[in-house]
Parts: C-alpha cells; sequence; structure tokens
C-alpha cells in the first residue's frame, strides 16, 4: 500500500469480513466497531509505513483476523456504553418523576438535571474503600462482583432490535432468565459474608422474596413462548408483529409478571432486602463508597432488564403498530417502551409503602401463583382453539 493514509482506512462492508461471526445476521452494533476498527488499525498501520515502507507489522494490522477481534471487543464497548447511558436516563427518570409526585422539582444539576447521576458517581468513587475485619474476604468479594457482572452482563444481552445484539442465541429468553434467577443465591452469599445481622437478615429476605415471585415468572414466560410457539427473542416479537401483542390475550399474565418484576427487582413496595428504616441498608450494609455505587448502578441494570422482559413478552418487542421490526428506529421505539414501563414502576415506588415480609410470601405462593397458572391454562385453551 502506498504511504496515503487513505490507502489504509477502506470502508469494506464488515459482512464481507471472512470471520464474520454472525453469519447471515446484520449487526449494528458490530458495523460501529468494525467501522471504528478501521480508522484506529488503519491510523497505526499507515503511521508505521511511513517509517517502515510494506512492513509486516501495517499489513498484519489491517489484516481480517485482527480488524474482526478489535471488532467484536468495540462491539461489546458501544453495547455496553449504550446500557450505561440507558441506565443513567432511567436514574435520571426516577428522580424526576419521584419529585414530581413529591411535590418538588427533582434533581436540577445539567440540563433537566440529568448530570446529578454523573456527579454522585463521582462522589461514590473519592469515598474511602472500607471492608469490616471479620468478613468472609472471598464471598466478600466474589459476591459483589458477581452481583454487579451478572447485572451489566444481563443488561448487555438483551437485544434492542433484530439488528441491535451480542451474540444469536435461538433459546435468548431462558438464558435471561436463568441468569436473573441467579441473583437470589449470591444476594444471600453476599450478606453472609458481611458477618453482620442486619446483612445476613436481608440476604435472606432477597432469597425468599426472589424464590417466591421468580416461580409464577417462569410460569408465565413458559405461557407466551408456547402461545408463540418459540424460545428466541426475534422469533416472539416477530409472532407478536404479525398476530396480537401478548398484553391482550394474556391480560392476566401480563399484571402478574408486572408485579414479580417489580419484587425480582428489590424496588419499592417489595424493597424487603434493603428496608433502611429496619435494617440499615440490608444486604449492602457493609459495602461502603464506590462499592455501594456499584451496587446501585446493578439494581437499575436489573430493572431495566425486568421492564425489557415486560416489553418483549407482552408489548410487541420492538414491533411497531403498521410499521413492523425493520424499521431505522427499532432501537428508539423499544426503549421507549422499557422508560414508558420504568415509569410506572416508578409510581408503584412513590404510591404504595413497603409490604410486611409475610404479605410478600403470601402474595407469591397464594395469589400470584395461581394467576399464573390460570394464566397458563388460557394460552393453552387458545392454542388448542387455534385463535393464534
Amino acid at each position: 500500500m502506498g504511504l496515503s493514509i487513505l490507502d489504509w482506512i477502506v470502508f469494506k462492508n464488515p459482512m464481507a469480513n471472512e470471520y464474520y461471526p454472525f453469519g447471515d445476521m446484520y449487526n449494528l452494533p458490530y458495523e460501529v466497531g468494525y467501522k471504528l476498527s478501521e480508522i484506529i488499525l488503519g491510523f497505526v498501520a499507515w503511521f508505521l509505513n511511513l517509517f517502515v515502507h510494506d512492513n509486516l507489522w501495517s499489513q498484519w494490522l489491517v489484516s481480517d483476523v485482527v480488524m474482526n477481534v478489535l471488532a467484536i471487543i468495540l462491539l461489546v464497548v458501544v453495547i455496553f456504553g449504550v446500557g450505561f447511558i440507558v441506565n443513567l436516563t432511567m436514574i435520571w427518570e426516577e428522580r424526576k418523576i419521584l419529585g414530581r409526585l413529591m411535590d418538588r422539582r427533582g434533581t436540577q444539576v445539567g440540563p433537566l438535571g440529568y448530570f446529578q447521576c454523573l456527579g454522585d458517581g463521582l462522589k461514590t468513587f473519592m469515598k474511602e474503600n472500607i471492608a469490616p475485619k471479620a468478613i468472609d474476604k472471598k464471598i466478600y468479594w466474589w459476591g459483589l462482583a458477581l452481583v454487579i457482572g451478572t447485572s451489566v452482563l444481563l443488561a448487555c444481552m438483551v437485544p434492542l432490535s433484530g439488528r441491535w445484539f451480542i451474540a444469536d442465541y435461538k433459546v435468548g429468553l431462558l438464558i435471561l432468565f436463568g441468569m436473573f434467577a441467579l441473583a437470589p443465591f449470591l444476594i444471600l452469599c453476599a450478606g453472609w459474608a458481611q458477618n453482620n445481622k442486619f446483612s445476613l437478615i436481608g440476604g435472606m429476605r432477597a432469597a425468599e422474596l426472589m424464590i417466591s415471585y421468580e416461580v409464577p415468572m417462569l410460569i408465565i414466560l413458559a405461557s407466551s413462548c408456547l402461545l408463540a410457539g418459540a424460545y428466541g427473542i426475534n422469533d416472539l416479537v416477530q409472532f407478536q408483529n404479525d398476530h396480537l401483542w401478548f398484553v391482550i390475550p394474556e391480560i392476566i399474565g401480563f399484571f402478574t409478571f408486572f408485579v414479580c418484576a417489580i419484587a425480582e427487582s428489590e424496588r419499592v413496595p417489595f424493597d424487603l432486602s434493603e428496608a433502611e428504616a429496619e435494617l440499615v441498608e440490608g444486604w449492602q450494609t457493609e459495602y461502603a463508597g464506590m462499592k455501594w455505587g456499584l451496587i446501585m448502578l446493578a439494581d437499575y441494570f436489573r430493572g431495566y432488564v425486568a421492564c425489557a422482559f415486560i416489553v418483549l413478552l407482552f408489548l410487541g418487542g420492538w414491533a411497531m403498530p403498521f410499521a413492523g421490526t425493520d424499521t431505522w428506529y427499532a432501537e428508539i421505539w423499544f426503549l421507549f417502551k422499557v422508560c414508558a414501563v420504568f415509569a410506572v414502576f416508578i409510581w408503584a415506588r412513590g404510591a404504595f409503602p413497603r409490604v410486611r415480609t409475610d404479605q410478600i410470601i403470601n402474595i407469591g405462593w397464594r395469589v400470584l401463583m395461581p394467576l399464573s397458572i390460570l394464566n397458563l391454562v388460557v394460552v393453552v385453551a387458545i392454542k388448542l382453539m387455534g385463535w393464534m
């Protein structure tokens, strides 16, 4: 190649790369990452070629295999970046809506108060990193890392459209729900490792609450998959686009799943695992500074995933009425639905008091469990009658 930088930065079709990892499926984040990798690697290769003309290192840097590796890394960065911005937006949304519900303005730092989240993150980052002496260090740190890591991974695995995904998994709903269900065990371990009775009680509360509400969620998830005849997220969304959003035939399952999702996200009125009025800060008591900040961020990631579940299972995913699933703004439409569902989560937090532990368990097993089974019966009847 020549000495001009345009000889090294040549934008190609990412799907033409020999090592393209998604087969015949177009992936928008991968294309963004591929274009960035072409710019970065092309510039470095051009710079090296100025000193040593036609050197092997420059040729290697712009080869298909190196381009693909960096594109995959940047794909993950792009998806995480979008998820992080959505997370900050949901925190901002909650502060503004709660402020209005309490007859106040809410946060006002930056444009419309959006920069308050960044200020709080900087504040927690600058605090001293303190850990008690009598803790089980391995479980204390690994529990924290896994709670945060699985929450972030879940948020990144949620596809925003048929072209915005991190991997093409045919049983995506089961994978997402399986990872979503890891939280009770991890939180219980983290609460036990702190050698603090309030943390232990908080961890036990979180485990019993989440287990009680995961079973109805799983039954409703199975009902939606049965109705669509598939486990894949794309298939589920396409089926709703071709027929009917599942919120109509599964109206019982929709409201049941909605309540379960609030509980699984550890949000008021189901935040017994924190319950600062009773347990200081629950299972998070001995996690200070940035550790606590990351836990709170992970909670919002889980809230985002819970809202995404509702949108995917009942509200058509990224499908838009009269426009289909292949619109250029599909990702924006999906995130708008997610934020709208989260607004109802916020309204529930501002409207309802915390529920007692025994009441939560009774609601989960005696009310939501029968309703989820009833929803399954309705779905089976619909399939047998051939209505969908």
